[in-house]
């Protein structure tokens, strides 16, 4: 889930034009959560191949990614490594959770609920190694770059977007910002009619651009009081103060100025705080990258997608024919022209 600033942080409506020829590092398991979730059948179910294996995050990620590509938006992924200690805390309350949304989907689907159910089945996705190293292969037949991070998948794609590697880091999370992104954006690989849950309705989603440096000066704070704003409401590393939420800690770091003069007019404690502080201003990142878009290896994508997990020819080749028109349109431009 990350940390919830919405409240007090501003987001600016985009078209994609606006990203066209831009590179954009994505949060890789972010992404595969949302196919995950969003990509079932009526009752909840998961795509699967004929034998048994789930394919909602594959059909996502190739679909999707092509979508883009043809929007003239060039993608690399970056993938979660070795999570900070801290964060072992959320990861099993991840896992708690995943596993009562499974067990209350079994009785929704008993109960006849299939609203309730497909809501359930949502809130159950998991993300196993197998699912992401074949998603690593995926994007390798399609000539798409990705990046594996020593830790923190988001703080390594705010990293290379510091650097100007990238023009933008993209994630539904807010940590991004408190990692050090210049720029976010969001809603990147969701666009389009979206039901909200246990409504007869639908939204249009269109992606979304945060400008950190624009978020601070409107807030009138520094990027560390962000962070401390952060730890105040909660992370994935700490479970933050009761009763307090973006707003009210955004008041309280604005009059007393830091964490520690909060905790220490509150007199509260929060553990850790300054470990966390560490983890978004120095975190775990490499240089040992390289984003290089290549060709479409199409004989392996089809054996990949058609003949290994049951997905159609036709569309396969057909998404195969929008890579190979970007490929062919990059190659006539120069390397300047596409950051």
């Amino acid at each position: 889930m990350g940390v919830d600033i919405s409240d007090i942080v501003e987001s600016k409506e985009i078209e994609f034009e606006e990203l066209k020829g831009k590179s954009i590092a994505i949060d890789g398991y972010n992404t595969l959560y949302q196919f995950l979730s969003i990509i079932r059948q009526s009752d909840g179910t998961p795509l699967m191949d004929k034998n048994g294996r789930i394919t909602s995050h594959l059909s996502g990620l190739f679909y999707r990614t092509v979508n883009i590509i043809e929007l003239g938006i060039k993608p690399a992924f970056i993938f979660d490594g070795k999570p900070p200690e801290l964060k072992g805390r959320t990861i099993v309350e991840r896992i708690e959770r995943r596993e009562k949304a499974e067990q209350e989907w079994k009785e929704a689907l008993e109960s006849g609920d299939m609203e309730k159910a497909r809501v359930m089945s949502q809130q159950s996705s998991k993300l196993t190694k197998d699912m992401v190293e074949e998603s690593k292969q995926l994007l390798t037949f399609m000539g798409i770059p990705w990046v594996q991070a020593p830790s923190e998948g988001e703080a390594q794609a705010a990293y290379m977007a510091m650097k100007g590697s990238v023009y933008a880091s993209a994630s539904q999370d807010f940590d991004s910002l408190l990692f050090g992104a210049p720029k976010l954006i969001r809603n990147l690989t969701i666009t389009g009619k979206r039901k909200i849950p246990r409504k007869n309705i639908y939204k249009e989603i269109k992606p979304e651009i945060i400008e950190l440096n624009s978020v601070l000066n409107k807030l009138e704070i520094s990027r560390e009081q962000l962070i401390d704003i952060g730890i105040l409401i909660g992370t994935d590393f700490n479970e933050g103060v009761k009763n307090i939420g973006p707003k009210k800690a955004l008041k309280y770091i604005k009059t007393y100025g830091s964490l520690e003069k909060v905790m220490e007019s509150l007199k509260i404690e929060i553990q850790n705080y300054d470990i966390i502080r560490k983890i978004f201003l120095k975190p775990d990142v490499t240089d040992n990258y390289i984003l290089e878009w290549k060709d479409v290896n199409e004989k392996e994508l089809i054996n990949f997608m058609v003949n290994l997990h049951d997905f159609s020819e036709e569309r396969v080749i057909s998404a195969i024919e929008k890579l190979k028109a970007f490929k062919k349109v990059r190659s006539q431009k120069s390397i300047d022209q596409w950051f």
